[in-house]
């Protein structure tokens, strides 16, 4: 496993960015772009969930629709989904700026 794919390896999951065939991850790109303290907010998510296995605040962290969650260091979200051997994959970085979470 390349080590850019992995943003956090813990005792119960592994967080991994998704990438394209063509090695771009936009909810990396986006991370990236945010302030010092907005990172360390979802690096601390990545911690506990990663770590623990659990989340236990809805407000950090919550099931969305489908298969779909999302991790919440407000105002952000970053969607991911749990994949087998005990991977969660982060698909998606953006603002949230209305209260529902957009279907799309």
């Amino acid at each position: 496993m390349d080590k850019k794919f992995i943003a956090h390896d813990g005792q119960e999951f592994t967080i991994e960015w998704y990438f394209d065939d063509r090695g771009k991850s936009e909810a990396l790109e986006y991370f990236k772009s945010l302030p010092p303290q907005n990172q360390k907010k979802l690096v601390h998510l990545f911690y506990l969930l990663g770590d623990s296995g659990k989340i236990h605040s809805k407000e950090q962290f919550r099931h969305e629709d489908d298969q779909i969650y999302a991790f919440k260091p407000t105002p952000h979200r970053f969607l991911c989904f749990f994949f087998r051997d005990a991977k969660v994959i982060v698909t998606n970085g953006f603002e949230k700026k209305t209260d529902k979470l957009p279907p799309r």
